[in-house]
């Protein structure tokens, strides 16, 4: 299996509006993380949709090794 580049060693805290979308970068190689920029084309990976569901601060995943991804586990402290 192939493992996504790591984008960042530390999550991206951003505020997002109930309802808003965003495409998560998840191949790791994106300049805009920790989302796509389409870097990921004619390689395996795809970007991932997720949805906000409330007004709040999340941590956006950068290091790409998240059991929860979008968002951040601490992975990225085991790197």
């Amino acid at each position: 299996m192939t493992k996504p580049a790591i984008g960042g060693t530390a999550p991206i805290p951003v505020d997002v509006k109930a309802g808003q979308e965003v495409w998560w970068c998840t191949c790791g190689l994106s300049k805009k993380q920790p989302f796509c920029d389409g870097s990921h084309q004619g390689g395996p990976f795809t970007p991932m949709q997720w949805t906000a569901d409330a007004d709040r601060k999340v941590f956006f995943c950068t290091c790409k090794q998240s059991a929860k991804s979008p968002l951040c586990d601490g992975a990225h402290t085991r790197l």
